[in-house]
């Protein structure tokens, strides 16, 4: 199934070329938890006048990582986001995909973390991170595996496990939940159950 390749937004992820590392740290991750702004989104905020006047804030979201999350809540594998930012964009989101945890308006991110690890019960090895700024690099010394998209700041890719080929809002969510639903052995299931079982053959 590493043969394989995912083409999009102009960039072509080749799974064979993951490394054997990143592949051992992904077998482990049983929680993926994510910012939101220039990750889950491109990083563009849009603000429109409300009905009373005040300004609303709208986000875009890309419709591949979404259904790639959902393979994670079917597979078993919790979801989550810390985010510097709170919006009931992001609330509403995270419900449709059923996250487990939802933690906004947290610059400092570690204390939002370890609350997290406290709950459930899981070992920073089994906790992967998708980031893109400053503030989600103490979360990198931290975590299992540490994934920056292709966007990310330059100094936050050099303290990143694996640099994402998608950028933010544009699937780089999915890239790391394939790499880690692969490792894990869930990735032939999910294409059985769409009738993409030949797919599943490759090696």
């Amino acid at each position: 199934m590493w043969g394989e390749k995912m083409t999009g937004n102009n960039f072509d992820v080749n799974y064979e070329m993951v490394s054997g590392d990143i592949i051992k740290r992904a077998e482990k991750i049983a929680l993926i938890l994510m910012d939101v702004d220039g990750v889950l989104t491109d990083g563009t905020l849009f603000y429109l006048p409300g009905p009373n006047g005040d300004a609303i804030e709208f986000k875009g979201f890309n419709s591949h990582d979404g259904l790639g999350l959902h393979f994670c809540h079917a597979a078993g594998i919790k979801t989550g986001v810390i985010s510097g930012r709170d919006s009931f964009a992001t609330t509403e989101r995270a419900r449709m995909l059923k996250m487990t945890y939802v933690y906004q308006g947290h610059l400092k991110k570690i204390p939002s973390y370890e609350e997290i690890l406290q709950d459930c019960q899981l070992p920073n090895e089994a906790v992967a991170f998708i980031g893109d700024d400053f503030t989600d690099v103490p979360l990198f010394n931290r975590v299992g595996l540490a994934c920056a998209v292709a966007n990310a700041r330059p100094e936050v890719k050099q303290q990143a496990h694996y640099v994402t080929a998608q950028t933010g809002g544009n699937g780089a969510v999915r890239e790391v939940v394939e790499i880690v639903l692969k490792a894990r052995g869930f990735w032939p299931p999910i294409l059985k159950q769409y009738e993409l079982i030949e797919s599943a053959k490759i090696s």
